[in-house]
């Protein structure tokens, strides 16, 4: 008994110095990537954003060992086109999912990160929400993972993993292609669970694994220690709410330690961000986030919706606690690791440009003069300090710099703008599709 305890310590020792060895082998340059996914994360809802009734340290110091974004763009504001956008490099549009997927998903034909890295010899995971497809030629496995552990669908019940928001009831928990049951089981705890496990398991070898949580997406089932934190919290709303932040932020955390524990933490490139803004769907109880001085949420094209935070972290390779406020799109996140990784980038028409350049100084320019939104039947674009936003009731024109709540509308004092702004994206329209 005595040699067989003798034997697992060395056995253990052993890994821990592969371990090291690996974690500070200066000659390899090439990062490992963590990418964290907030799911109807209002855009102010972290402390590092300026949150004073919200408790996430753990994000505030990821931010603290990275960069911070102020103006930091998604491509849609609504789950299924943002993911699709940020793991291809393209709009919507261009993805070909312009709206929350059903079993079809997103083509196959689209190429995304998990793609790019799983032939570059990355080991790809993906633990948590999919919402881009269902088919076999759809989901994860089919779009580049080799593994998969998570819900396909937009939401689940965190206990019972059914989703049931609309008729027939369905059980949606999967490990790969394999229905897993879990009843009871709190899925963020699987998911921390899940993503440590990739982890330990991969180590030793390049890894991409996409992380992207069901919170503080509805059901608001936050655990009852961080329900306690906020129970003297005035507004209703915002008493719901609170609690699943803080529970989000507690799962981010356990995973960012577990990294440190395998010392890799040098070694990983983490970036967090969220889909879009805050949910103000009856399901939510009507929204407790917070878009602070932004005005819209989830569902619009106003800041609220598209204005979201992101953090970037590589400690020893990107600068630490330092803010960019250039405009950059989540669309970026694909040319950018593809840099970073030294991954060749796809051949294909990319909307999405490399932002490695802003990362490591903070005086370089963002290399987006013109960004556009199509959602449905309105549309936004925005260039330079203009954003022009076209809704039902017509156009809404609005200086960035100088009203960043966009409750002034300047359409009438400069009809000009509008007139060039709108051919502008007519002109995108027509050629950002099918491409």
């Amino acid at each position: 008994m005595k040699i067989h305890h003798f034997l697992i310590l060395v056995a253990a020792l052993s890994v821990g110095v592969a371990t090291t060895a690996l974690a500070t082998d200066e000659s390899n340059t090439t990062p490992n990537v963590l990418l964290i996914v907030a799911d109807d994360l209002g855009s102010v809802d972290l402390g590092c954003y300026g949150s004073r009734d919200l408790v996430t340290p753990h994000l505030d110091g990821l931010a603290g060992r990275g960069v911070r974004f102020e103006q930091f763009y998604v491509a849609a504001p609504i789950c299924s086109p943002s993911r699709a956008a940020f793991l291809t490099g393209r709009t919507p549009q261009r993805a070909q999912l312009t709206t929350n997927s059903g079993d079809g998903g997103m083509p196959t034909a689209q190429l995304t990160l998990a793609e790019l890295f799983h032939d570059a010899g990355y080991r790809t995971g993906l633990i948590g929400k999919w919402h881009l497809g269902k088919l076999p030629e759809s989901d994860p496995l089919g779009q580049g993972f080799d593994e998969f552990f998570g819900h396909l669908g937009g939401c689940i019940d965190n206990y019972s993993h059914f989703f049931y928001w609309h008729g027939p009831n369905r059980h949606d928990l999967w490990r790969d292609r394999t229905e897993h049951f879990e009843d009871g089981a709190y899925f963020p705890d699987l998911m921390v669970r899940e993503a440590n496990r990739f982890l330990e398991e991969n180590w030793n070898q390049p890894f991409f694994l996409y992380l992207p949580f069901n919170t503080p997406h509805y059901p608001l089932q936050a655990e009852q220690q961080f329900v306690a934190m906020y129970a003297d919290m005035e507004d209703e709303k915002r008493r719901r709410y609170a609690p699943f932040v803080t529970s989000l932020d507690a799962k981010v955390g356990q995973v960012l330690d577990r990294l440190d524990e395998l010392q890799l933490r040098e070694k990983t490139l983490v970036i967090f961000l969220s889909d879009h803004g805050h949910s103000v769907e009856e399901r939510t109880f009507g929204g407790g986030g917070s878009a602070g001085p932004f005005r819209g949420h989830k569902g619009t094209l106003w800041e609220g919706g598209l204005r979201v935070p992101c953090i970037v972290s590589w400690p020893g390779r990107i600068p630490e606690g330092e803010v960019r406020g250039q405009v950059a799109s989540s669309m970026d996140l694909l040319p950018t690791l593809c840099e970073l990784c030294a991954i060749a980038l796809p051949d294909r028409v990319l909307d999405g440009s490399s932002i490695t350049g802003l990362l490591r100084d903070g005086n370089a320019d963002s290399p987006h003069e013109v960004l556009h939104w199509q959602f449905y039947n309105s549309w936004a674009v925005r260039e330079g300090n203009w954003k022009l936003v076209q809704e039902k009731g017509g156009p809404f024109l609005s200086n960035m710099e100088e009203d960043v709540s966009e409750t002034r509308n300047l359409a009438a004092d400069h009809p000009e703008i509008v007139t060039r702004l709108t051919r502008m994206h007519e002109v995108w329209a027509a050629q950002a599709e099918g491409q």
